[in-house]
């Protein structure tokens, strides 16, 4: 089964080891325009597919999201730690 560490792992591996036939490796090397603006877009796909084309859309299209929103994290040197580190300290209780 494949785990968010592991894809990001492949993902990061593409980015220091470029190959010519990598959609991966074509994204990483168009810049970050390139990158956000499939971020965009799969967000995009999947507010419309919520909105009415099934479960099984949204699955497939939340699933780009996260694959383009792992290649933008890769390209700037940012982990799932540091997301993941955020979210803790949102969590944390508030003090009095």
């Amino acid at each position: 089964m494949m785990t968010f560490d592991a894809l990001y792992e492949i993902i990061c591996q593409r980015r220091d080891h470029p190959s010519a036939e990598s959609y991966t490796t074509s994204l990483l090397t168009g810049g970050e325009d390139e990158i956000l603006k499939k971020v965009g877009e799969e967000a995009m796909e999947v507010i419309l597919a919520a909105k009415g084309q099934g479960d099984q859309r949204v699955v497939e299209e939340t699933s780009d999201l996260v694959y383009h929103l792992f290649v933008m994290l890769a390209s700037r040197n940012l982990t799932l730690e540091d997301i993941l580190g955020e979210l803790e300290k949102r969590h944390q209780p508030k003090k009095k």
